[in-house]
């Protein structure tokens, strides 16, 4: 095998490493207007709900003004989702960087 072609091999195998090991998730531009953090609901609770509904956590966190959460479907399936920090409602979910469920009447 030439040099260049070594190399060209070793950048694809380290792409297709970060692609499988990285889900593909949506941007973060979602806008939950959710005033004052005072009035958000604990991320535990958030945490319950989400594993109520059979997922499994890999990180919650607070993007902008919104819970975002990284999980497993209970198929396996990475998601991102976004809830609205004091009503814990879900508003839109992504897999693989497409959208798969947004809550009806719910804009960003």
């Amino acid at each position: 095998m030439k040099k260049n072609s070594r190399k060209y091999v070793a950048a694809a195998a380290a792409l297709a490493t970060l692609m499988v090991a990285q889900p593909a998730y949506a941007d973060g531009d979602i806008k939950c207007n959710a005033g004052p953090t005072k009035n958000w609901k604990p991320i535990a609770k958030l945490k319950k709900q989400a594993w109520m509904e059979g997922w499994e956590l890999l990180k919650v966190q607070v993007e902008g003004d919104c819970y975002e959460v990284y999980a497993r479907t209970e198929s396996g399936q990475a998601i991102e989702a976004f809830f609205h920090p004091v009503t814990l409602k879900k508003l839109v979910v992504y897999r693989r960087g497409s959208e798969i469920y947004r809550a009806p009447g719910f804009s960003n």
